[in-house]
């Protein structure tokens, strides 16, 4: 990796400045690898889930993939341009020029998760190439077989020294967050995203953490309720919950919880009237986070919850050999429960319930901040006031998720949920370094202005005209 990491610098230095063209290139490659391999992605992704559609990987990976590649392509070369800024007065005046010119940073590595393995390489890949960057990718050992093909086609597209793939377990994953990249995008758990941020410390590399957390659901009473549970559904089942932006627990109306449990029970059941045998609908990755989410139930309901499992088809899941699980809803938590200490990432929902949305938002800011935040209603002064005394990463009115699927918005999180941006725009400058030019005229503009020994009347002049209220 160090070896890679030394010819991907030296082939991105003696190409300086990298040419529009070239980033064009990468990103037309890009785009094809993916289309050309769409196909075997989905394969591999099931393989390593134990089963996902190829319809829902095409959804999740793939196509928002070509989407952010295509928007960067579009938009790039306007980004790319200088901006010019104003010399302080009056040197504009007297011929100054200040400006920013944004400069690719080098080589950024990238580390993403298991639970869209394809789309978390691919949709930052977009910034990273059109900034001109070098890339260097650790895919997650939990889905090995994306990673191996990863491994496998991207040397059909890319060089060596433009994009390399390196797949291994911890002990790989612990060496590449500790390579001096120019710049480092982790996707994954707030817990690892520590270790991350501590080793890149001893390079200083500058780090984007996309992480998670537990971002919270308002259903105010004014929501339409029959829609708030179809579009919560389909944000809580989209890949079995394995979602970062999944809804991770609901805030509900005391007296509206089971009008609101019984609409995202409809919306289940109008999507998937069965589940084991459903194409449809997505396994738990592996046996380990299937067992992680059984304790999960086990400890809510030994501290008095009630589990409310939504299995429209009656099925037997206990003599399933596999990892698929049902929505459990989960009633009456509190947190002394894990499954409102920790991340869910899984089909478990929490309900928690307000007499006023004061309440609710006091709760919400006693913890910590969270990735995304989403509110129903149509009441807007309590829309304004959920969003206005609230902070997270992102948010979303009357659905969920899909803050995340708009290319012109930054994508991030805040404190514990994660740290810098990505997407469109905010990805290209993310990736770039934005470097001040300033060109002074030919004037002696120090002595104009007294900043030269020996200082006298000008010096003064512009000291007692600076330091005024």
């Amino acid at each position: 990796m160090q070896a890679v990491l030394a010819k991907q610098r030296t082939a991105f230095t003696a190409a300086m400045p990298e040419a529009l063209s070239v980033r064009r290139d990468r990103i037309d490659r890009a785009i094809a690898l993916l289309i050309d391999h769409k196909d075997a992605f989905a394969k591999a992704v099931s393989a390593d889930f134990g089963h996902r559609s190829t319809e829902q990987t095409l959804m999740t990976d793939i196509m928002p993939s070509v989407s952010a590649l295509k928007h960067a392509r579009k938009h790039f070369e306007a980004w790319s341009r200088d901006e010019k800024r104003k010399p302080t007065f009056p040197l504009g005046l007297l011929g100054a020029r200040a400006n920013v010119v944004y400069q690719p940073k080098g080589v950024v590595g990238v580390i993403a998760p298991w639970n869209f393995p394809v789309g978390m390489v691919m949709v930052p890949m977009a910034g990273i190439l059109a900034a001109g960057n070098r890339a260097m990718v650790k895919p997650s050992e939990f889905t090995e077989r994306v990673a191996d093909l990863m491994a496998e086609v991207v040397p059909q597209y890319f060089a060596e020294d433009e994009m390399a793939v390196f797949t291994g377990g911890v002990e790989v994953g612990t060496a590449f967050s500790r390579l001096p990249f120019d710049h480092m995008i982790f996707t994954g758990a707030t817990s690892v995203g520590k270790h991350i941020m501590r080793a890149a410390a001893d390079n200083l590399v500058p780090v984007t953490l996309e992480l998670g957390g537990k971002s919270p659901t308002f259903v105010g009473r004014s929501a339409n309720k029959t829609l708030t549970g179809e579009r919560i559904a389909l944000g809580k089942m989209l890949n079995a919950g394995q979602i970062c932006l999944a809804p991770d627990y609901l805030l509900v109306a005391k007296e509206q919880e089971g009008e609101v449990i019984d609409s995202i029970t409809r919306g289940v059941t109008t999507m998937y009237p069965t589940l084991l045998q459903n194409d449809d609908y997505t396994s738990v990755v592996n046996g380990r986070n299937y067992e992680r989410l059984q304790g999960y139930l086990a400890d809510a309901k030994e501290k008095g919850a009630e589990l409310i499992e939504v299995n429209p088809g009656g099925e037997d899941f206990a003599a399933s050999n596999g990892n698929k699980m049902p929505l459990t809803i989960v009633r009456g938590v509190n947190d002394d429960m894990k499954v409102m200490q920790e991340e869910i990432f899984g089909p478990i929902l929490p309900v928690m319930t307000y007499d006023s949305i004061d309440q609710a938002i006091d709760y919400v800011n006693a913890h910590d901040r969270p990735l995304g935040l989403y509110y129903f209603g149509q009441d807007k002064a309590e829309e304004s006031k959920v969003l206005g005394r609230t902070i997270s990463g992102g948010a979303t009115v009357n659905d969920v998720v899909f803050h995340n699927a708009m290319e012109d918005l930054p994508f991030g999180g805040v404190g514990p949920s994660g740290m810098g941006n990505y997407h469109g725009m905010d990805g290209f400058k993310t990736f770039s370094h934005a470097r001040a030019v300033y060109r002074q005229p030919k004037l002696d503009v120090a002595k104009l202005a007294g900043l030269k020994p020996p200082y006298g009347k000008s010096t003064h002049a512009t000291l007692a005209r600076e330091l005024k209220k």
